[in-house]
């Protein structure tokens, strides 16, 4: 589908998200399937160009042996020697309540483990998802020497967070969106249709859905979505042009009630 809808080596950093949902769909690796490395390699045909991320489930948190557990698991799945990018997917443990202040210490032993791991070279980078500007400055305080390269969040004109957006950046971490949409993956597409997302779609000629992830780029914000056709390949790809300052502005003005469509972090401890 990827070749069908044009894909070149020009425009390779802005497919990056689609080679990685690729990956995932043609392995068929789910948190609660188990693949022999033959059925994976038979299936994926993996190759050097084709990047692997791979996102540690809440169950999972632990430093020692939970931690390198997982991180081994993971690689014997897919049949690899390394993979190019390892996330925590959740700054909270799966066995204890939100406000514990236990998931605390589980995330700095967690990250500790994982950061011994990439000193071995079997991640190329780690990083984060969900996490708050809370959870990202008690990480930086102890980091084991390694920094996150990425903190994948929930980020749209709905739910915009500036102020993670600007540590972030001021901590050399690439922030990461998904439901760059809104809610489209529950049937909400009220973000996808407002009338600011559409008035500025029609000025510029562009879909709806590009308006949405031009927005998040032009911040320096990386995407990662989710297509299900070529159509929404090519228009995912086609990307190659600017939304003016004053329409940009209008677009951040949307948050004003900060919808949110997927979980939410600041919960956890």
């Amino acid at each position: 589908m990827v070749v069908k809808a044009g894909y070149d080596k020009k425009n390779e950093s802005k497919i990056n998200a689609v080679e990685m949902r690729l990956l995932h769909s043609m392995c068929g690796v789910s948190r609660k399937e188990r693949c022999r490395n033959s059925d994976v390699r038979k299936r994926c045909s993996l190759k050097e160009d084709v990047m692997t991320r791979v996102e540690r489930a809440p169950s999972n948190h632990g430093g020692g042996e939970i931690t390198e557990r997982a991180c081994y698991e993971s690689l014997e799945r897919l049949g690899l020697e390394y993979i190019d990018l390892y996330l925590i997917h959740w700054p909270g443990a799966g066995s204890i309540p939100a406000a514990d202040k236990r998931n605390a210490e589980l995330r700095d032993s967690t990250w500790g483990t994982l950061v011994d791991i990439y000193k071995e070279g079997r991640f190329k980078a780690i990083g984060v998802s969900n996490y708050t500007e809370r959870h990202l400055k008690e990480l930086m305080a102890k980091d084991y020497g390694v920094s996150p390269a990425v903190n994948q969040v929930e980020w749209h004109p709905f739910y915009y967070q500036p102020e993670l957006l600007k540590y972030s950046q001021d901590n050399d971490i690439v922030l990461q969106a998904y439901c760059s949409l809104g809610g489209t993956s529950v049937n909400d597409k009220s973000l996808l249709n407002h009338p600011t997302v559409v008035n500025i779609a029609n000025k510029l000629n562009v879909a709806n859905g590009q308006v949405l992830l031009a927005w998040a780029l032009q911040q320096g914000v990386a995407i990662i979505p989710k297509a299900s056709s070529v159509t929404h390949i090519k228009n995912n790809i086609n990307l190659n042009f600017k939304i003016p300052e004053e329409d940009v502005i209008q677009l951040n003005k949307l948050s004003i009630n900060k919808k949110k469509y997927a979980w939410d972090p600041n919960t956890v401890y």
